[in-house]
């Protein structure tokens, strides 16, 4: 059972289980209908206010947004104007300062005019003093020049060159050598022969030097080509690779001005001016050298062709001595024959006369066999009285 009190008048009442929860199911649905209504009547209220609320805050956001583009455009525009102002106020410096710049240039470039006609006015006077002494030197150039002899113009130009050869020969030529050329059983010679050689002595680069000058005053003329077939020639006689003619002729020439390849009048020859002559042979000896180890392999095959020829040449001279002492030999022996035939034929003669003497004696020996005392004594008493008297006394003595 289930005491059940009532709210006003306070008096208790009993109920059995079945009442107590019918009773409790009623109370319980009026209480949640009763809770729904007002919870769905406080959710309407909420939903209400936070419409509102969200109106608001949409308008509030609305109006911030739009005082805040006001603000950000009226920002922009003053930004706008300060950019304005100061590009202008850029612009105007720039071009102060360009204007100053410029006229800072045009300054200095006055200045460097009156420094350069300054310096101008000395270096002409200084060519001038420079034009005057090359003049006078080249006064005394041809006054000394007109002074020496032929001969003498020809050894100054050799000893420049060998002084200028001697000056870089140990640095650049340590294994050349640059002499004079003292070998006339050709006829002629050349003024120098300049050879290289390699480390291990072979020879890879040669050249044969002439160097030619003359007065000013000259009445005779000579041109290089007037000397390029002797150069060539000298060059063949002494076995060398290039011809090199070191020339003062013909300066007036614009085709003889440095280095000049006269290769299409003669094989490997050149035409140098005095102040090229170390260049030439340093040019020459360059270009050789690539050629370095082909040169050292054709020495080794001229050197087998040496061996070859020179075995070629002994065997040829020894059959040619075993030929010739074959022949004398063979004469020797031709006569030899011809004697033993003789000798032969001699002793055949012999031969047949001692074979006849052998007859005649085999007849006297027959005679001899056939011969006795009783024919010794036929006819002659006198001797067979003695042969018996000397029987008798055998006889007797045997007895």
């Amino acid at each position: 059972m289930n005491e059940i009190k009532c709210p006003h008048c306070a008096t208790v009442f009993n109920i059995d289980g079945a009442q107590y929860a019918d009773i409790a199911q009623q109370i319980r649905n009026v209480e949640f209908e009763k809770d729904l209504h007002a919870r769905l009547a406080e959710a309407e209220r909420a939903k209400l206010t936070e419409i509102a609320l969200a109106e608001a805050r949409v308008a509030q956001q609305a109006q911030t947004a739009a005082v805040a583009k006001d603000v950000q455009i009226q920002t922009l525009k003053a930004e706008l104007d300060k950019a304005a102002t100061v590009q202008q106020l850029a612009v105007t410096t720039a071009v102060s300062a360009t204007e100053k710049q410029l006229m800072e240039a045009k300054s200095r470039l006055a200045l460097q005019k009156a420094e350069q006609d300054a310096r101008d006015a000395a270096l002409s006077a200084l060519h001038s003093k420079e034009l005057a002494l090359k003049d006078e030197l080249i006064e005394r150039y041809k006054d000394m020049k007109a002074r020496l002899s032929v001969k003498l113009l020809g050894e100054t130009l050799e000893q420049h060159c060998e002084t200028d050869f001697n000056r870089m020969r140990s640095l650049a030529f340590p294994n050349a050598e640059f002499c004079k050329d003292n070998d006339a059983s050709g006829g002629t010679k050349g003024d120098y022969v300049f050879r290289d050689f390699n480390e291990d002595g072979i020879e890879y680069v040669s050249i044969m030097f002439e160097m030619k000058n003359e007065s000013d005053l000259s009445s005779t003329k000579k041109k290089n080509v007037d000397f390029l077939a002797k150069l060539d020639k000298d060059r063949n006689d002494k076995g060398c690779e290039y011809a090199v003619l070191v020339s003062m002729l013909e300066e007036d020439s614009e085709l003889y001005t440095g280095i000049t390849d006269v290769s299409h009048l003669y094989p490997r020859m050149f035409v140098v001016r005095p102040q090229f002559f170390l260049a030439i042979v340093a040019l020459l000896r360059n270009a050789a050298q690539d050629t370095i180890l082909v040169k050292a392999e054709l020495e080794q095959v001229k050197r087998q062709n040496i061996d070859i020829t020179d075995f070629e040449s002994e065997l040829e001279g020894f059959k040619s001595a075993f030929g010739k002492n074959y022949d004398l030999a063979k004469r020797r022996f031709d006569v030899a024959i011809k004697d033993i035939d003789v000798v032969i034929d001699r002793l055949q003669k012999v031969k047949d006369a001692l074979l006849g003497s052998e007859n005649n004696l085999r007849l006297a020996n027959d005679k001899a066999v056939s011969l006795s005392i009783k024919k010794l004594t036929k006819g002659n008493p006198t001797m067979q009285a003695k042969f018996a008297e000397l029987e008798a006394l055998d006889n007797e003595e045997a007895a």
